[in-house]
């Protein structure tokens, strides 16, 4: 089962991208970039972020003639990779690209080496997704409300996996578990993909992933959604309730991807490659598939960006204080 695939978005959106598609006129118009530059990915290969992150690879490389490299740099809930950005050269030649895990950070790691806010320079949201409850299609569940009355009937036997502690996969099974009043089971891996992995393998009962990593799996049926948890119902899952619609009204989150660069990167590198993100994310191809995939194309600004990026940190902040939610 190791053999999942879930890089259907970067083959079919790579695919349709015209090769070298106004290198030339880049190339003449500015030095920038004149080596390689590093997308960091604090996950596994597989994920979210990883998918996004090698869609804008290919598509910087041919816009600038240059090669972009994603880096993955997985551990402690994204931590790792990140805090390898903060520290890098701000030069404009590593870049984070990451998930709401970013926002989550703080709440749950009082000792963080690193400062969300002052240390990064925020570049452009790449895309908003709901987080999709996933199980087996053989979970004697029909519904939401099944799923929540299993998990009452029997504490501490129904599991959801994540893509590591302070994961964004893992605080929204612990907001899940909060509002529902249920006990469920935290159990890691290290990446989306290896969560979606472990549901189908029976290791887990369940995941919460965001959707463009699993769109694949439901649509083959070797996993079934049973809620969403958006306000709005997902355009690619049309048949699938969210979660309010499901009687669980508190559980309403979004899960997001976006750039980022170490504090103090040239304002100018920051925009030009905040334009890009924003260009590439409304590019016809790209956006259809986006929203196939069940997620929101964005290319934000950078001023609307860090603003998007404030907001959600002192929200998940204070949900985790609020919950007493602590890390194992």
């Amino acid at each position: 089962m190791t053999g999942v695939r879930v890089y259907s978005f970067v083959a079919v959106a790579t695919a349709l991208l015209c090769p070298g598609l106004m290198v030339a006129r880049h190339a003449a118009a500015q030095k920038y970039p004149e080596k390689n530059v590093r997308l960091v990915v604090p996950f596994t290969p597989g994920g979210g972020a990883d998918i996004f992150a090698r869609l804008l690879a290919q598509r910087f490389s041919e816009v600038y003639a240059q090669q972009f490299i994603v880096d993955n740099r997985p551990g402690a809930g994204s931590t790792v990779g990140t805090e390898f950005v903060a520290r890098s050269a701000p030069d404009g030649y590593t870049f984070l690209v990451t998930s709401a895990s970013f926002a989550f950070s703080p709440g749950l790691y009082p000792k963080l080496r690193f400062d969300a806010v002052k240390d990064f320079a925020a570049v452009s949201q790449i895309v908003s997704a709901p987080y999709v409850l996933c199980v087996l299609p053989t979970l004697p569940v029909k519904d939401l409300q099944g799923f929540v009355r299993l998990a009452r009937e029997q504490p501490g036997s129904v599991f959801y996996a994540s893509s590591g502690p302070g994961s964004a996969m893992h605080l929204a099974g612990a907001l899940f578990a909060v509002v529902t009043k249920t006990q469920l089971g935290h159990v890691p891996y290290k990446g989306g993909s290896q969560a979606a992995v472990a549901v189908m393998s029976g290791e887990t009962t369940s995941a919460f992933n965001t959707s463009e990593t699993v769109m694949a799996l439901l649509r083959s049926k070797r996993l079934r959604a049973l809620a969403v948890s958006t306000r709005e119902r997902a355009v690619a899952l049309p048949d699938v309730p969210t979660a309010i619609e499901a009687g669980v009204r508190e559980f309403e989150a979004a899960g997001w991807f976006g750039v980022f660069a170490p504090a103090n990167t040239p304002s100018a590198v920051v925009e030009q490659i905040s334009g890009e993100v924003a260009k590439t994310m409304a590019m016809p191809v790209i956006r259809d598939r986006t929203v196939q995939d069940g997620a929101k194309p964005m290319g934000s600004t950078p001023a609307q960006f860090d603003r998007f990026v404030r907001d959600e940190i002192a929200k998940w902040t204070r949900i985790i204080r609020d919950a007493g939610i602590r890390l194992e």
